[in-house]
């Protein structure tokens, strides 16, 4: 909250406020400069009497966009009305930052396919513990650790920090990724994954490490680059029976190094759930740098999301993302996807997946937001940053429509080459700031209807 107490005179002679401190309140952990490093002024800045409201309430939202803080709040700690000057306290509650998770993670694409394809198996379910810090030691660094059994074994190992120059312009991100498992998704028939499990041997190993340097110009601007190394491994049975084109040739393995470059403008109030702004991506991804002939890939994809506040209960949201391979020539089954994998997918379509070298689609979305209010735990919630949660509830109308183009296998995925849409109603649930449950009522253009279920979670 922002407080102002100013004779009227005095605000009509100002045309603008001098930025004379900023102190911080409320960071046990978090050093200041991360925090300071949010803000798009600094001391010795003027800001216009007329931006003042707006320019606050703004860098709130850039404080708590970054994960680390429930609360933000901007006061005004002093006025040199002879100098027209400005003294800030910003008060802000630390989020908790250590989150051991026990993980119950479905063998599926999600969790509409395990209810409704899969009949609730919970034999495809693993079990294990993800361990995330996301503020090591106060400098927003992040480590994960990663420890899954059962239906699929995985061990991960992660570290990020953002800053590691006196400028804040520059961080890197190191990790190391290794999984094994004894069922595999060979091939798609019918825009669905046909599997096949061997109890007595591990059909598919994967195994990554790499880094990422990151570069950050300003609030809004980001540059990624990450090089990785990438070895998979196949059994016999598929490389030799169930389908030779898995890596191409009847290949049981595959190596190649990786590179990604991308560029981000990120200008939305809420990330994990905005309201207003715009967002474009910019990828380009390079599989293979001509170490190891297994793999030679070139795809660039582009990204833009724009978001309206239309008045205080509407806002309206859109989503078009495009991808294309350079290199035309065949692909390996394992390279050739398209929509119905992680975040790209069509609503509507969560049952399916659809193959292809290229791909496009737009989604729109509007709200309306039902209720805002903030619950209370009381002595029911021990960690006092969970004590208090603020929560909203949006009513949602969406169309979604996407092509993907298909040349390899149309004639068994008649998804493909075909132009798809989806609609339906739903609700959104968000928590905390950044935690979101959706469920959703969809039809497609097959005339198929279904109720979907999903979940984000923002670190």
């Amino acid at each position: 909250m922002l407080f102002i107490f100013l004779p009227t005179l005095a605000v009509a002679q100002m045309d603008s406020v001098l930025v004379q401190s900023i102190e911080i309140a409320g960071n046990k952990k978090t050093k200041d400069r991360i925090i300071l490093r949010e803000l798009d002024f600094k001391i010795g800045d003027k800001i216009a009497m007329t931006e003042l409201t707006e320019r606050i309430e703004a860098n709130k939202r850039n404080i708590l966009n970054t994960a680390l803080f429930s609360i933000a709040d901007f006061n005004i700690k002093a006025w040199d009305q002879a100098n027209n000057g400005i003294s800030f306290t910003i008060d802000v509650q630390e989020n908790w930052y250590v989150y051991p998770i026990v993980v119950m993670e479905l063998a599926d694409r999600n969790f509409n396919v395990w209810w409704q394809e899969q009949k609730r198996d919970f034999n495809r379910i693993n079990f294990g513990m993800d361990a995330y810090h996301i503020n090591l030691t106060g400098r927003k660094d992040r480590l994960k650790l990663g420890l899954l059994f059962g239906y699929k074994q995985k061990y991960e190992l992660a570290y990020e920090i953002p800053y590691i120059n006196k400028e804040q312009t520059i961080g890197f991100k190191a990790s190391t990724f290794y999984s094994r498992r004894k069922e595999i998704a060979y091939q798609t028939i019918e825009n669905k994954l046909a599997f096949d499990r061997n109890d007595d041997e591990f059909q598919l190993y994967r195994f990554r490490a790499g880094t990422t340097f990151i570069y950050r110009k300003g609030i809004k601007f980001y540059h990624r680059a990450k090089l990785e190394y990438q070895q998979n491994s196949i059994s016999e049975k598929v490389a030799f029976e169930l389908n030779p084109d898995y890596f191409l040739n009847n290949k049981k393995r595959q190596q190649l190094f990786f590179l990604r470059y991308e560029f981000t403008i990120d200008e939305r109030d809420v990330r994990p759930y905005p309201l207003s702004g715009r967002r474009f991506l910019g990828i380009m991804e390079k599989e293979g740098l001509g170490i190891f002939k297994d793999r030679n890939g070139l795809a660039f994809s582009l990204q833009l999301e724009q978001y309206f506040k239309l008045n205080k209960k509407f806002s309206f949201g859109a989503k078009v993302k495009g991808k294309t391979q350079v290199l035309r020539k065949k692909q390996a089954y394992t390279n050739y996807y398209a929509l119905g994998y992680i975040s790209d997918y069509l609503r509507g379509y969560e049952l399916y997946v659809v193959d292809g070298l290229d791909y496009g689609y737009l989604q729109t979305t509007l709200r309306y937001e039902l209720f805002n209010f903030e619950w209370n735990w009381g002595k029911a919630m021990p960690i006092k940053q969970f004590k208090k949660m603020p929560a909203k509830i949006y009513l949602i109308f969406y169309n979604d429509t996407g092509y993907v183009h298909d040349n390899q296998y149309a004639a068994t995925n008649p998804l493909g080459n075909e132009w798809m849409y989806g609609s339906g109603i739903g609700l959104d649930f968000v928590v905390y700031y950044d935690k979101i449950l959706q469920f959703q009522f969809s039809r497609n253009h097959l005339n198929e209807y279904g109720l979907f279920i999903h979940n984000q979670i923002f670190f």
